[in-house]
């Protein structure tokens, strides 16, 4: 045979060899279309949990698009894998699904800022090739997946600001590429593992704001390229261990509030030798602040306040880059000349601001002059509570940019100089209990933005500057226990921003209280006792309606006690004793319910003491001194009232009756002629068949007989410019609720203006329906003005919310509100709110939205009502915003935006602010004014602090009751996860800054959501 040819040899070895290829990339592209496949029902799985999507950015994943272009994936050029999956601040609400832990060709996955809840899935510790997991403020709960140690390329663990329980697992110290570990705000318990010492590619641990408990463990002196430790808000003891002060690199050290003690290193300014913040505050640290901390040149912030450090503090001159110094609430200090000598060694200082908190220690001297040296730049010196003595000298009047100074509880004497009028930044002046005298510098008149102003318990005398009235942002101000005389000026006093304190007490005051009172309509305390003051109480006082405490006694008043003073049902606390008062006391203050403390003794009132409300606490109640009064409770030990009084009162009556008669007479007559103009008037115009085809043209007269004569017994309420009565038209039945407007109250013709133009073109099914006004004059010829209403048969919220003994249901239960029913009610005023808010052209803002103006009828549907403090925003803008009136802040006290103390707008922001407090109010049955809030903390902190672990603690026990029978259930289950979506819609909407408050549209459509997810679990109204 001839042997075969080479080069056919070589071709056949070519063509097998073309074929095997072939082969092999059929089998590779199958192989990728099968992982793409696996990646894509991944990806589908992970949309599956989500449950709301209100930005719509997951429309895009769909089977018809290839994965790699849906929004937020990230896929690799070659081979086609999800390798990056980034949905940050997108809004979203879910879980996170067990399925993500097939992209195994995974490296970034990002799902900050959104609502996922429940735990982070333990399939993502399969991600082997994971770098950075970011799950920053979400909900997730559980505890952190111990098998992320499978992760071992991690670079970045993000899970800050979540609801994370259970320890730190030890196994992330195998982690040694992670550089960032970032834990902040959860909730995670236990020690820190020793194991993080393993960390050694480590720069930023963050394990702030948990409930870690233990000592500092040693190990963390071992991460040597840490640039940021962060152990605050903890339960960490013993002291820190000597290496982690040796850790050269750390610019940011704060281990503040928490149980740790012992001295600083000597040489701490010399190891931290980058610190740029050492934050040591609300610890035990003792000893003395070490001199080399001057030698840390590039400090920022040193704060080491609230502990137990003593002797002086050391110069601190080559600290140039300081602007904030905090040692306040220590030891510091030992009373002598010098101790404020190191304020000479900040004179170096090239920051644009600096702030200076050192009260509550022993400092003594006087102010050192060199502090004339940084006055440009400081903006905050707090020495209150020290042994400081002297005068202030003159060369504070350089310091153009400070905003606080608190020299309170010192021994400054002299006169204060008329400079400080020329810190126009300032907004919180303290110099009370110092021993100033002089008169009050009326230059202080000159700060525009003070909003703080105490100089009480010093010796000042002369008169009360009426210039104070130009500093319009005041919201607090003491000048009691001091030695002012004159009269209260009627500008200042009418200082219609004031709506903390006024306290004017232990003064030598005089005259009489101007009627300008009655502009402190939000005013919380006011405090005149111990005056000289005279006449008459002001009827216009009665509009002070926010006020809580009024003390008034110890003066010379004289009268009755106006029937204004029935308006102010805020009231815990009201003094009138020692004075001349004299008349009966009113019977209205048995409907005072947050009345705690009444003390009318030491006057001449007369009649028979009532014997309800109040009235029943003898404890709480005191009229002694008081030689006329008769009757009331045994434990008063009053003279039974004699017959005298009885006859007097049957001779009163008589009177009454004859007067009405021939008063009912003359009515008569008017009503007759007025019939017959009715009658000719009558003919060309249709006739009334319904209530809905009620007259424009009620007139008084007919309102007169609705009411029977607007008898008390058809009382139905009282608001902040008049009452409101129940009466039944004779023409066809019709049951209405009359508003009568107190014209004698200043700014009552300007809210029936309001609501009318509020109310004159919105239609809305849960706005209260006004059927019609009347405008005139009654049968006496004093003006007359009313609004006529549908009657709500179910009341107000309020009365439901915080129900009365008289407001019980006819088998004597207090009545009660579902959780359905406060649903509804919440989704009823949000609707309100919204329609008001964004489908009018002319938006409205209500202003005064709290449970009282919300009314419910026959089937519990909610009413948005009292339009009298409205706003129509004539030229709509994007944030709906309006100017107030000159009568200031709009609103209740606790419910009325925080920002309307400072600004002249109103906006649509006031009012989700004002729903997000009611709402609050509605499912925990706590009022925003009730005693357990006080200075900083309020409802919104109290819920936000609670949640989500304490959330049968804040809850109403009325709807605790109702969940009870749901616990271990499905239902329960839903019931417990709705409540707290409501909880944390209600903080959404009342955050102090307005921007960042919840849009009202997304509230009604979350609430919606909550609404449809409880009938989906059974739960019906």
């Amino acid at each position: 045979m001839k042997p075969l040819n080479l080069s056919f040899l070589q071709f056949s070895s070519s063509c097998c060899l073309f074929f095997t290829c072939i082969v092999l990339l059929l089998c590779i592209c199958l192989v990728s279309s099968a992982n793409n496949m696996t990646d894509k029902l991944a990806l589908l799985a992970f949309k599956a949990t989500i449950t709301e999507d209100p930005l719509g950015v997951m429309d895009s994943w769909n089977h018809t698009t290839d994965h790699c272009r849906w929004y937020g994936v990230t896929c690799g050029r070659l081979h086609r894998r999800v390798t990056g999956l980034d949905l940050q601040s997108l809004k979203l609400l879910g879980s996170i699904s067990p399925h993500i832990g097939n992209l195994s060709f995974m490296r970034v996955l990002t799902l900050d800022n959104n609502s996922f809840h429940h735990e982070i899935p333990h399939e993502v510790g399969r991600l082997h090739r994971l770098r950075i997991l970011q799950l920053t403020n979400n909900a997730l709960e559980g505890e952190i997946p111990r098998n992320l140690s499978g992760c071992a390329r991690l670079t970045l663990l993000f899970l800050s600001k979540n609801q994370l329980v259970g320890e730190i697992p030890m196994e992330l110290g195998s982690l040694a590429k992670l550089q960032k570990l970032v834990l902040f705000e959860n909730y995670l318990t236990g020690t820190i593992p020793l194991s993080i010492g393993n960390m050694s590619s480590l720069e930023i641990l963050s394990l702030g704001t948990n409930e870690l408990g233990g000592k500092t463990p040693h190990a963390i002196g071992k991460l040597t390229k840490l640039t940021l430790l962060i152990l605050v808000d903890n339960r960490l003891s013993g002291t820190v261990p000597p290496s982690i002060f040796n850790l050269s690199l750390v610019e940011r050290f704060n281990i503040g509030m928490n149980q740790i003690g012992g001295n600083l290193p000597a040489n701490v300014g010399f190891t931290l030798r980058n610190i740029r913040s050492f934050v040591i505050g609300y610890n035990h640290f003792t000893g003395a602040i070490p001199r080399s901390m001057s030698n840390a040149t590039t400090l920022l912030v040193l704060q080491a306040n609230v502990n137990k450090l003593s002797g002086n503090v050391p110069p601190l001159d080559r600290l140039n880059k300081l602007h904030l110094l905090s040692v306040d609430h220590n030891y510091l200090g030992r009373g002598g000349y010098n101790d404020l000598s190191f304020f000479c060694s900040l004179t170096n200082i090239t920051s644009s601001t600096l702030s200076l908190t050192a009260e509550s220690n022993s400092f003594g001297g006087t102010l050192p002059e060199c502090m004339g040296n940084f006055s440009v730049i400081l903006s905050e010196l707090w020495l209150g509570e020290n042994l400081l003595f002297g005068t202030i000298p003159k060369i504070i009047g350089n310091f153009v940019n400070m905003d606080r100074l608190w020299l309170d509880h010192n021994r400054f004497s002299g006169t204060v100089p008329s400079v400080l009028g020329n810190l126009q930044n300032m907004v919180d002046l303290d110099l009370s209990n110092n021993k100033f005298s002089g008169a009050i510098p009326p230059s202080l008149g000159n700060l525009a933005k003070l909003a703080r102003l105490h100089l009480n318990h010093n010796n000042f005398h002369g008169y009360i500057p009426s210039r104070l009235s130009e500093c319009r942002s005041l919201v607090e101000l003491d000048l009691s226990s001091n030695n002012l005389n004159g009269t209260i000026p009627p500008e200042f006093i009418g200082l219609s921003s004031l709506s903390m304190l006024l306290n004017l007490s232990r003064n030598h005051l005089s005259g009489v209280l101007p009627m300008e009172v009655g502009n402190l309509k939000l005013l919380a305390q006011l405090d005149l006792s111990r005056n000289m003051l005279e006449g008459d109480i002001p009827a216009s006082l009665g509009s002070c309606v926010g006020l809580e405490v009024l003390k008034m006694q110890g003066n010379s008043f004289r009268g009755s006690i106006p029937s204004s003073i029935n308006m102010l049902r805020n009231v815990k606390e009201l003094d009138l004793s020692h004075n001349n008062l004299s008349g009966q006391i009113p019977e209205f203050f048995e409907a005072f319910h947050f009345l705690e403390i009444l003390n009318l003794s030491y006057n001449d009132f007369d009649g028979m003491l009532p014997t309800k409300g109040i009235f029943n606490n003898v404890s709480a109640t005191f009229v002694s001194g008081n030689d006329k009064l008769c009757g009331g409770m045994p434990i008063f030990h009053l003279p039974k009232c004699s017959s005298r009084n009885s006859r007097q009162k049957l001779i009163s009556k008589w009177k009454l009756a004859i007067s009405i008669f021939f008063g009912v007479l003359g009515v008569a007559i008017v009503l007759t002629l007025m019939y017959f103009r009715w009658l000719k008037k009558k003919r060309t115009e249709p006739a009334l068949s319904s209530k809905d085809d009620l007259s424009l043209n009620l007139s008084y007269g007919i309102l007169l007989r609705a009411t029977n004569g607007f008898s008390s017994s058809n009382l139905i309420g009282v608001g902040g410019f008049g009452s409101v009565y129940k009466g039944v038209l004779d023409e066809n039945g019709t049951v209405i609720a009359v508003k009568i407007l107190d014209l004698t109250l200043h700014g009552a013709v300007k809210s029936f203006k309001s609501e009318c133009e509020a109310l004159r073109n919105i239609r809305h099914r849960n706005l209260l329906k006004v059927l019609t006004v009347c405008s005139g004059t009654d049968y006496r010829g004093n003006e007359f003005k009313a609004l006529v209403y549908e009657f709500m048969v179910n009341g107000n919220l309020e009365d439901w919310l915080h129900p009365s003994p008289s407001s019980a249901n006819v088998d004597g239960n207090a009545r009660k509100l579902s959780l359905i029913q406060r649903i509804n009610i919440s989704i009823d005023v949000a609707s309100a709110l919204d329609y008001l808010h964004n489908h009018l052209q002319s938006p409205v803002i209500h202003c005064d939205l709290k449970p009282s103006n919300v009314l419910l009828d026959a089937e519990m549907v909610g009413h948005v009502g009292d339009f009298g403090l409205a706003k129509v925003v004539i030229e709509s803008s994007d944030d709906t915003k309006a100017k107030m009136s000159s009568a200031g802040v709009r609103g209740t006290v606790g419910y009325v935006a925080p920002e309307y103390g400072m600004e002249s707008m109103v906006s649509g922001e006031g009012d989700v602010y004002s729903y997000g407090i009611l709402l609050l109010e509605m499912f925990t049955g706590l009022s925003p004014t009730n005693e357990m809030f006080r200075e900083n903390f309020n409802l919104h902190k109290f819920i936000k602090e609670a949640l989500p672990e304490q959330l049968p603690v804040v809850t109403d026990p009325l709807l605790l009751q109702e969940m009870e029978s749901h616990m271990g259930t499905a239902r329960g289950d839903a019931t417990c996860e709705c409540l707290e979506m409501v909880y944390r819609i209600g903080v959404a909407c009342s955050v102090e800054a307005h921007k960042e408050r919840m849009n009202i549209t997304e509230v009604t459509s979350q609430l919606h959501f909550i609404r449809d997810k409880l009938h989906a679990a059974g739960l019906q109204g």
